[in-house]
């Protein structure tokens, strides 16, 4: 924080351009040396004794808490710096901003302008309204993360522990889980922290809004950890010449930033090709909609789905071999294995069925009640209000109390073992 303080206020007072703009290379190499030091050098370390049989030692670097946030929330104050757009904040208001408790592990990804404003006297006064609003959607994230998530967590986790031993249906109740278990999770810390942010006056920017109700992927990272887009758009993408400097330029600008998003997710190989495949995806998107093609909404919405749930393999899976066992089976080709009762009902000879469920073994879960829970996480993501459209219908009433008070119990009586946050390994 003194480092980059030092450095943002500085580089204002510069008047020779060239020089500003070395100091603020400076800035940026000591942030992203210091992230790539902490977070990839094991990654990197591996990949040269595979690449030319050595055996160095891995140093086993523990992550500082939320370094991936709060290295690239100075990077943009350094740029906004450079560009003299920032105020001549004391002290004491930056190191806030950049460790301010709700959103400092996790995001939402915060920028200056978002929070810096807010820091004044009116902040220290009680405000009844803010406080019964965070509680809301404070609630409804841990909600989110103590029953619903923490519940698929357990379905997802058995199924890519074994990714050899499922069978068709298996896999995909596996892929789903953690596709459903990926969102409430993470959207469930950043309602938290939105909302813990609220009980001190302070508005935090709106990190999710209903992801996957989007119709191409280009909608979906319009809704999805929405201020990380916001950051690659505003300090990669439209640096590295955005849309205009021609279509092939585009294009390259557009996979890069996906290439980053994928690498700032995970050191290792299958977040970076997580990254990619969004990246094709969107060019893919783009030069649809250039040629004018038009798609019915819900096939949109099925393709796109679908895609993000088949990409997530790579997220979740630990190694790369486990990720193609799971997309695999996904895509049927080790055959279709469903229940008895399903092929007696079928009637068919042509394909092997039986009862022999893994899934079921691992969790003592049975088959319908884990098909019921996605039915459930189907109808809650792409039927039900968010909870930022939530908070904003909020009027005080008994009816608010009770469900209020009725989520936050079963999220406390849910909370009988350590779970911690997904995005708390990223």
């Amino acid at each position: 924080m003194i480092m980059n303080y030092s450095i943002g206020s500085n580089i204002g007072r510069i008047k020779e351009k060239k020089n500003a703009k070395l100091l603020l290379s400076f800035g940026i190499f000591l942030n992203v040396s210091a992230l790539g030091y902490y977070k990839y050098f094991d990654f990197f370390i591996s990949n040269v004794n595979g690449l030319i049989h050595t055996d160095f030692p891995l140093l086993d670097i523990a992550l500082p808490l939320g370094i991936s946030f709060f290295t690239f929330q100075q990077i943009a104050y350094l740029v906004d710096a450079y560009r003299q757009d920032t105020e001549k904040y004391k002290f004491w208001k930056y190191a806030l901003f950049v460790t301010f408790f709700p959103h400092l592990i996790a995001g939402p990804l915060v920028h200056h302008k978002d929070v810096m404003p807010q820091f004044s006297m009116k902040t220290k006064r009680i405000n009844v309204e803010n406080i019964a609003k965070g509680f809301i959607i404070f609630t409804i994230g841990l909600f989110k993360k103590a029953v619903i998530a923490d519940t698929l967590a357990i379905w997802a986790s058995a199924g890519f522990n074994a990714p050899d031993q499922l069978t068709f249906l298996e896999a995909w109740i596996a892929s789903l889980s953690y596709t459903f278990q990926l969102y409430f999770d993470f959207s469930g810390y950043s309602d938290m922290a939105i909302g813990a942010a609220l009980f001190f006056n302070i508005k935090l920017p709106i990190n999710f809004n209903s992801p996957y109700k989007a119709v191409n992927i280009q909608d979906f990272w319009k809704r999805w950890h929405m201020t990380l887009t916001r950051f690659l758009t505003y300090y990669l993408y439209i640096p590295l010449g955005g849309n205009r400097k021609g279509t092939a330029r585009t294009y390259v600008n557009i996979f890069i930033i996906f290439f980053v998003s994928g690498l700032w997710h995970g050191a290792g190989w299958t977040f970076v090709f997580w990254g990619g495949l969004h990246g094709v995806a969107s060019i893919v998107n783009r030069l649809w909609q250039q040629l004018g093609f038009r798609m019915n909404k819900f096939l949109g919405w099925l393709i796109t789905f679908l895609f993000v749930n088949s990409t997530w393999v790579f997220f979740r899976a630990k190694t790369w071999d486990d990720a193609i066992r799971m997309l695999t089976t996904m895509s049927g080709v080790n055959g279709f294995v469903l229940p008895d009762y399903v092929s007696r009902w079928m009637q068919s000879n042509d394909v092997v069925f039986t009862s022999d469920f893994h899934l079921v073994t691992m969790t003592n879960i049975p088959l319908e009640w884990m098909l019921f829970g996605l039915v459930l996480a189907f109808i809650v993501v792409l039927f039900f209000r968010n909870s930022i459209q939530l908070g904003e219908m909020f009027v005080p009433s008994w009816k608010w109390a009770v469900y209020v008070s009725l989520l936050f119990l079963l999220s406390i009586f849910s909370m009988s073992k350590v779970s911690e946050f997904l995005y708390f390994n990223f």
